[in-house]
């Protein structure tokens, strides 16, 4: 039987790549380490697991393998947020053309993920999450008024869908929007499990009619399941004993950092 292919590690600038099917265990130690942490952080701030595993993953493997690899424990913990409250259904009313435009979004740039051109992947993976990090971090709260929520939903939406197809990363501009819109923090919770949970799905669809995204992918990805699964249970643990704003604070610092090695990595 042929051993499962996953798209190659990216290259550290040694010249180095060696392909998934070369997988260690250090590398498996490594990527149950970074789905429990994201797990984790989502448990406390109530979002992260895409970003931090992008993050993470992405300076050990190529961007398009972490993209496959979060699939699973995205989509299910996602979905698990988005399904926790009762507001489904007004919130996908209000909110449809926005996941709309995101589906087209990443349709039309998952190319550049799915093309294999790791380095600059990389780059632009790190600057997206320098902005997003630094945006949260430094930013005031905006507020959309509804008035014009018809004309931007659509347009933020498509602008996430671009970066998420690109980089593996949902946020940007999504969660600033989201949390522009007013809305109560259980909607907010909810709102922001549709977004996540659309652009996963639109993600694997994308990566699939790219023919990069192999069915054999799922079952690392299923395995990652279930450090996301326990990393989330311990980051609701936490949060009754620490102060989220102050850990939300040292993991953004965290994203910075990590995003800002990412894209200067080639001037290193």
């Amino acid at each position: 039987m042929q051993t499962p292919a996953i798209p190659h590690c990216a290259d550290s600038g040694g010249g180095y790549s060696k392909g998934m099917t070369d997988i260690s265990i250090p590398l498996l130690i490594a990527i149950g380490a970074t789905f429990f942490g994201a797990g984790m952080v989502k448990g406390v701030t109530g979002m992260g697991l895409p970003t931090v595993a992008m993050g993470v993953l992405g300076a050990l493997i190529s961007p398009l393998a972490a993209a496959s690899l979060l699939v699973v424990p995205s989509f299910v913990t996602n979905l698990w947020q988005l399904l926790a409250g009762p507001a489904v259904k007004p919130i996908a009313r209000r909110l449809w053309p926005m996941m709309l435009a995101i589906c087209a979004g990443t349709g039309a740039s998952a190319g550049w993920l799915a093309s294999g051109d790791a380095g600059t992947t990389t780059v632009v993976l790190g600057t997206a999450l320098m902005i997003y990090a630094g945006y949260t971090l430094l930013a005031r709260q905006l507020s959309v008024p509804a008035g014009i929520e018809p004309l931007l939903s659509p347009l933020v939406g498509a602008a996430t869908g671009i970066v998420s197809g690109a980089t593996g990363v949902f946020v940007i501009p999504a969660v600033p929007y989201l949390q522009a819109l007013g809305l109560s923090r259980d909607d907010l919770v909810q709102a922001l499990g549709l977004s996540f949970t659309v652009s996963t799905v639109a993600l694997a669809v994308a990566l699939g009619s790219q023919g990069t995204f192999a069915t054999e992918t799922m079952g690392l990805s299923l395995l990652a399941l279930g450090p996301a699964l326990l990393g989330l249970w311990a980051g609701r643990k936490l949060r009754k004993r620490i102060s989220p704003p102050i850990f939300k604070r040292v993991f953004l610092l965290f994203l910075f950092l990590l995003g800002a090695e990412m894209a200067l990595r080639p001037l290193l």
